[in-house]
């Protein structure tokens, strides 16, 4: 098993050191000139010669793309026109819309996008994986059909539609909820729940179908395998064998399917958050964006993309403890 952990561990910074590559090449070396758009529509000459300067745009390639390197692993140094200022890694640079270090303005959205990514998860996986499940014993039963249009109306229903019925109903018509405004954990707990609820709702709706379906045809196909009739026929409690080895069997398609989506939900929330009003990593994607804040941009998509890449490994990692073959290969 360790070594299993180590050979994604290892898999897991190849691709990570690709993706920088990628990253690099296609923001920096594409047609266009970089220190004009890190710099913004509004520099002067003087400003864009020193954001070239900055960027390290005068030397050759593969120097250019070490100094980038060097600043997310080490951290680098900037010239100001004054002065140089320490960036420590990992250092992305610095915001020409807001003058700021770019790792400082990640880090001020990310505990609200992971409180909404991690939050929306718990409560997709309970609805999707208890709902495919209890699909699943059900079969062929009017508690199956129902629950099949549900999670077909939640796969074809888009996110803003289910968030402005679900701000309407609970925020404006019947008051149960205050209107969602982010207040961080460590202030105020409850208020934090509260406050997040209905965006955790409104993407677990979404989500929770896939994961229902899913978890339904894994346990039938779980269900029908040689062992499962083996307990049975031992006389093995029903609640034994679906708690145990049918819904374990069932589990790893899941474990994966839900790490991409996590790591995803980090960048891909960005319509939730812009509904809700919550100043996440995704209504910062989408400033950037607009504003052609070229360093925050970069940061953002790496950022994203090593989510995705690190949920990949630790899903590999679950799915191995849930199926120990899968370590043997």
């Amino acid at each position: 098993m360790t070594g299993y952990v180590l050979r994604r561990a290892g898999g897991a910074l190849i691709v990570l050191f690709l993706l920088s590559v990628l990253v690099y090449l296609l923001f920096y070396v594409a047609p266009g000139d970089p220190a004009t758009l890190a710099c913004g529509p509004r520099c002067n000459a003087e400003q864009i010669r020193q954001v070239r300067e900055q960027l390290n745009l005068g030397e050759p390639l593969p120097t250019q793309y070490l100094h980038f390197l060097q600043g997310i692993v080490a951290g680098r140094d900037y010239s100001t026109g004054t002065g140089v200022l320490h960036c420590p890694a990992p250092c992305f640079g610095l915001s020409y819309r807001n003058d700021q270090p770019v790792t400082e303005l990640l880090a001020a959205r990310l505990p609200v996008t992971a409180s909404l990514a991690f939050g929306a998860m718990v409560l997709w996986l309970l609805l999707g994986v208890g709902t495919g499940l209890l699909s699943a014993l059900r079969r062929g039963g009017i508690t199956e059909r129902v629950l099949t249009v549900l999670t077909l109306a939640g796969t074809a229903t888009p996110v803003f539609i289910t968030g402005l019925l679900l701000l309407m109903i609970f925020c404006a018509a019947l008051q149960w909820l205050p209107f969602p405004s982010y207040v961080p954990l460590s202030e105020d707990p409850e208020q934090w729940a509260w406050n997040l609820l209905l965006p955790w709702t409104t993407l677990a709706l979404l989500e929770s179908a896939k994961y229902a379906r899913l978890t339904r045809s894994s346990t039938l196909e779980t269900l029908a395998e040689d062992h499962i009739r083996t307990f049975r026929a031992y006389g093995v409690r029903e609640r034994s064998v679906i708690g145990r080895h049918a819904l374990r069997g069932a589990l790893p398609p899941v474990i994966a399917l839900n790490a991409v989506d996590l790591g995803t939900m980090f960048g891909g929330a960005m319509l939730t958050e812009t509904l809700f009003g919550l100043p996440g990593l995704g209504q910062l994607l989408v400033q950037s964006v607009r504003t052609v804040d070229l360093p925050v941009v970069v940061a953002a998509v790496l950022g994203i993309g090593a989510a995705v890449v690190l949920a990949n490994a630790v899903a590999d990692v679950l799915y191995a403890l849930a199926d120990r073959r899968v370590a043997l290969r």
